[in-house]
């Protein structure tokens, strides 16, 4: 059952939301739902992946062993030598 819910919001804030959800083919409100929904889940979740991220996932073939930190940390040593 869905219940009207008011809300004041900066109008620069409004007009941003308004064409974010314009451009992303959903309402204000389903964007305010939406939002509620998951930060009132009791278990953190992740938000859902963009075809574009999805389609990119698996196109790296890192070792097993591969450790980002390790790799990065030595990256800036290296640059900040």
């Amino acid at each position: 059952m869905d219940t009207k819910l008011t809300l004041k919001l900066d109008e620069s804030v409004i007009v941003k939301a308004k064409e974010y959800a314009k451009n992303h083919q959903t309402s204000l409100s389903r964007l305010v739902e939406n939002y509620l929904q998951q930060i009132t889940r009791g278990t953190p979740e992740t938000l859902p992946l963009t075809p574009l991220v999805r389609s990119l996932s698996g196109v790296l073939d890192l070792p097993a062993d591969f450790d980002a930190k390790k790799d990065y940390t030595d990256h800036l040593a290296e640059k900040y030598r």
